[in-house]
């Protein structure tokens, strides 16, 4: 997942309202979201290394996590960064204790930025801002790969879209599906090159091997129900939509 964004407490009757891109190479194998047969969790899932980079279960906890951009980082040794989601979502502990927990053990994981919580209360962490996780106050926030509200261009234009847009999922796909390229005064300087500051730029990517494989919209309603609709939208292959609704407890 690169680019999460998300309405907390600003509509009374959905409380958390999320519109997030999952990009990656176009040939790691990946299941569509679905019901976990092994686990009770609603996502799709990396078949390369068996996590998710977004979930829900069935008493309302919700994760997602998106990659942290440093290209001078090795992952070689590392645990794969998509099965914090799944303990998150499997464990018992509040978000706040489970983050805290997942300090201490941060190094084992390249960088990562996560979100975790219920509709009632969402924390933020990232494990490379050498600060504590904490507690998403009340409005719009977005984050890809840098840390949360880090203002990127994409993560400008989501959080000033997103508010137009939450009373309309065709809108918020619009969105999502966003292909404009920022002016390179713009860019970030993450380490990259320019061709891949530009290419990686826009709310939803395009290249020949890279890009955004899924597009997803999650809403829980102050009534308990949990609303999650999946396109996929990979080139070259027919596009996809997956639909689930339930009530969460």
């Amino acid at each position: 997942m690169c680019l999460i964004a998300i309405a907390f407490q600003v509509c009374a009757d959905k409380p958390l309202i999320v519109a997030a891109n999952r990009d990656e190479f176009y040939a790691r194998p990946t299941q569509a979201s679905h019901w976990w047969k092994d686990t009770p969790i609603l996502a799709g899932r990396d078949e390369e290394k068996g996590g998710t980079w977004m979930g829900i279960t069935r008493n309302g906890r919700f994760c997602a996590l998106t990659n942290y951009r440093d290209p001078h980082e090795r992952s070689e040794g590392k645990e794969s960064r998509g099965h914090i989601v799944r303990s998150f979502l499997e464990s018992d502990l509040t978000a706040e204790a489970f983050l805290k927990e997942l300090d201490r053990e941060k190094n084992r994981y390249a960088g990562f930025n996560l979100v975790a919580g219920t509709k009632d209360e969402l924390y933020a962490y990232g494990s490379r801002s050498n600060e504590q996780a904490f507690l998403l106050p009340p409005g719009i926030h977005a984050v890809s790969n840098a840390f949360m509200n880090t203002p990127w261009p994409k993560t400008r234009k989501i959080k000033e879209k997103i508010a137009a847009a939450l009373h309309s999922r065709e809108q918020l796909f619009n969105m999502l599906h966003d292909q404009t390229i920022a002016p390179d005064h713009e860019l970030p300087e993450t380490g990259v090159s320019i061709e891949w500051e530009r290419l990686l730029s826009p709310i939803f990517i395009q290249s020949e091997a890279y890009g955004t494989r899924t597009s997803t919209i999650v809403e829980l309603t102050k009534n308990n129900q949990a609303t999650w609709i999946e396109k996929t939208v990979q080139p070259g292959k027919s596009k996809q939509e997956k639909a689930f609704s339930f009530d969460f407890n």
